[in-house]
């Protein structure tokens, strides 16, 4: 009895013991515990707290979005070309509105849409909609809305994009869509510079959607898009524009090409093509009217003016002088089989090399590109910049097709030389033409100037002349300068002189080519032009496709079309006339006398390339001449007209 009571005595006092320590060690437990609650609880209340209310803040705030005004594209003296203006956009946070068959109705009444569509577009499942009819209303129609005072309709900051001169560049500046995104032209090409960053009016709202008045709302402000500033200058685009509204009315041709640049830099100062279109309103157009950029997507045929090169590459090379060395020109050249021959029936006879270029002699210009041989001749060709993009800053730039050097024979290299068989950009013309007079510098012809910060006025990217490659010598230019001056004070160019002015230039007729054959009866008429021709300050460059109602002369139709951009331009630019110029051959009023050639045998190809002061009038189905009047061997005045009946050939 007593060893068992004495055990249990022992076995409580233990237990104790253990009971106590189990206690610390809970009460211990215990403590960590409510430390950790704790140290947790103060981490969510004091650190976590912002980002929490930041989330629940989240879940309950809804946006209407801000969007940012996209950047305006200025020309070269900040005349705004592409600007906005204000259109505001309905929204809606469907779940806020209690009457929707009563709001719908008052809402379609507004936008001029049916009642159920409006239901339908308020009452979608979404936590907030875009009305689809109240983008970019009048302000007006954002008015009367407001004053319906309707609960979860609200009218959020939009603009949409305006061109305040219509049709005006058009090509050039492309548009931009109903979201402002840039779809063509520079719109498209500097699209994420213009474009800026949207900004938002955020509001509370609670599980239900319904507004929580108790918190202010946020505004975060848009970010608006950097401006554009343009080397166009619009006094000159506004010429160049002029000028060509004025050929569409006179000929009706299948399309122009204008081009107006500044040779020592390579900025562009005018673009402009037709046909042509309203930004505002491109959808009624057919799609390759605003898709294509004449000036730097199509190609053809150069003709004449391409002999500027070939004159280049001869000069440079030492193989002629042009005042001492004769050519006889009778009238045709025969090269390995084929007859390449002169406009003129019977040929220029014995002329000075100058007189070659001021008479734009074919035989004359072969004889200069058998001289220089094929590699020669066609390493100039692509120093000059041909066969590859010139890399202005326009999408959709064409980089033309040149010979392939193996397969070039000796009528390839003949025709070459002439500006035949080769297609090329009217761009890479400019840029190459604008090397072969500014000293011998090829610079990459650009169009956007700078962009600049609307808030800070900040310049942030800037474009400045890049040169290419020196392609001849100063002296070689200054020979080049002076033969083309002379083409337009005593050659084929004499249409495009203006008084007071030396202009420098060269004429072009291609026939045009489709499928491998050359078209009847379809000419690409162009003129090239520089002034002054002693210091050049601006290139013009005209091309009118298939003029209608009068025989293709590039020295009758288009060289007119330069000399009055330049007559008015240089004056635009402040260049001041001076009385230094190359006398012209007759002076005003002499009115010379043309003696009449025998035109019988001639095409109509043949008879463009003769550039003759004429006026033709045409009859007759065919490509050839059978006879004219008067007849051969007449003299009449400059500018009168001649008939020609034309048969098909026998």
């Amino acid at each position: 009895m007593q060893r068992v009571k004495g055990g249990s005595v022992h076995n409580m006092r233990v237990s104790n013991v253990t009971v106590r320590k189990r206690l610390m060690v809970a009460m211990f437990v215990g403590f960590l515990i409510f430390l950790i609650i704790d140290v947790r609880l103060g981490y969510v209340q004091f650190i976590l707290g912002d980002m929490l209310t930041g989330q629940a803040k989240g879940s309950w705030s809804r946006n209407i979005p801000f969007e940012p005004e996209r950047g305006e594209i200025v020309d070269r003296n900040g005349v705004a070309l592409a600007t906005n203006v204000s259109a505001p956009t309905v929204w809606v946070v469907p779940r806020q509105i209690k009457d929707p068959a009563g709001t719908a109705d008052k809402l379609s009444a507004v936008l001029n849409m049916s009642k159920e569509n409006a239901y339908r577009q308020i009452t979608q499942g979404q936590s907030i909609v875009r009305i689809k009819e109240g983008r970019k209303i009048s302000h007006e129609k954002a008015k009367e809305i407001r004053a319906l005072g309707l609960e979860g309709i609200y009218i959020g900051e939009d603009s949409k994009r305006h061109y305040p001169f219509g049709s005006y560049l058009s090509h050039v500046l492309g548009f931009a869509g109903v979201d402002n995104q840039g779809l063509m032209g520079l719109e498209l090409f500097y699209d994420k510079e213009l474009n800026g960053e949207r900004g938002s009016v955020k509001f509370y709202a609670n599980a239900k959607g319904e507004r929580m008045d108790d918190m202010a709302d946020d505004y975060e402000h848009p970010v608006d898009g950097l401006d554009l500033k343009l080397t166009i200058d619009t006094k000159i685009q506004t010429i160049v524009e002029r000028e060509l509204d004025i050929a569409q009315a006179t000929y009706n041709p299948d399309g122009i090409i204008a081009i107006a640049m500044n040779p020592n830099n390579g900025e562009i100062l005018a673009m402009s093509s037709r046909p042509t279109f309203d930004p505002a309103n491109f959808r009624n157009v057919p799609q390759e009217v605003y898709n294509r950029n004449l000036p730097v997507w199509s190609t053809y045929e150069p003709g004449s003016t391409f002999k500027i090169i070939t004159l280049a590459a001869a000069l440079e090379e030492g193989k002629v002088d042009l005042e001492k060395e004769h050519f006889h020109d009778k009238g045709s050249v025969e090269v390995a089989g084929a007859r390449l021959k002169c406009w003129k029936r019977g040929g220029h006879g014995s002329q000075s090399f100058l007189e070659v270029v001021q008479n734009s002699c074919n035989p004359g210009f072969v004889e200069l590109g058998q001289r220089l041989g094929k590699d020669t001749l066609f390493k100039y060709v692509k120093d000059f910049g041909f066969g590859q993009k010139t890399g202005i800053d326009l999408a959709g730039e064409g980089t033309g097709i040149l010979f392939n050097l193996q397969r070039v024979g000796p009528v390839e290299l003949a025709t070459t030389a002439f500006g035949q068989g080769v297609s090329v950009t009217p761009m890479q013309q400019v840029a190459a033409v604008s090397a072969a007079i500014n000293g011998g510098i090829l610079y990459k012809p650009f169009i956007a100037k700078e962009l600049i910060d609307p808030v800070t006025k900040e310049v942030v990217m800037r474009n400045t002349p890049v040169e290419k490659r020196r392609v001849i010598s100063e002296e070689t230019s200054k020979e080049i300068r002076r033969a083309l001056e002379s083409v337009v004070a005593q050659g084929t160019g004499g249409k495009a002189f203006v008084d007071g002015y030396r202009v420098g230039g060269k004429t072009g007729t291609a026939q045009k080519a489709q499928g491998g054959r050359y078209l009847e009866n379809n000419f690409i008429v162009s003129f090239m032009g520089f002034a002054p021709a002693d210091d050049p300050q601006i290139v013009v460059y005209v091309a009118v496709d298939n003029p209608k109602g009068t025989l293709a002369f590039g020295g009758t139709v288009t060289a007119p079309i330069v000399g009055a951009i330049m007559n008015d331009g240089l004056r635009a630019m402040g260049v001041e006339p001076r009385k230094d110029q190359i006398e012209k051959k007759l002076k005003w009023p002499d009115v010379p006398l043309i003696t009449l050639p025998d035109l019988a045998g001639l095409s109509k190809q043949e008879i463009t390339e003769q550039l003759l002061n004429l006026k033709i009038d045409a009859s007759g189905e065919g490509n050839v001449v059978v006879s004219q009047s008067p007849a051969p061997g007449s003299k009449v005045e400059e500018g009168s007209t001649i008939r020609l009946y034309f048969n098909k050939k026998e």
